[in-house]
């Protein structure tokens, strides 16, 4: 299984083939993920410190271009499957952002 290190957070091991923001929510990460998974709001977002977090496809790519995000490190952990080991800094919680995390996304 892959680990996943957390930054500000704790390190953990994964299920392969798991998203990346259900993984961080089941390991104590309170990760923002307003629009339920799909791509939508981008508050998920995560920078990838390292790592391989595999290739943007093509929802994930519209939503960072609607929303001005061009940095290829930064991805919506909502559409990330864990393959590999990665370090991550999750940029927008519900503690630090005072809000409910959200809807929880679908596996």
């Amino acid at each position: 299984m892959p680990m996943i290190h957390a930054e500000g957070y704790h390190s953990f091991r994964a299920e392969q083939g798991k998203k990346l923001v259900l993984a961080l929510e089941d390991n104590g990460v309170d990760i923002l993920h307003r629009c339920g998974g799909k791509a939508r709001c981008t508050t998920c977002l995560c920078e990838i410190v390292d790592g391989d977090a595999g290739p943007i496809s093509e929802i994930e790519a519209a939503a960072r271009e609607k929303k001005g995000i061009t940095a290829e490190n930064l991805r919506l952990s909502c559409q990330i499957r864990i393959e590999k080991d990665l370090k991550v800094k999750p940029l927008r919680t519900a503690t630090s952002e005072q809000m409910d995390p959200g809807t929880r996304p679908e596996e």
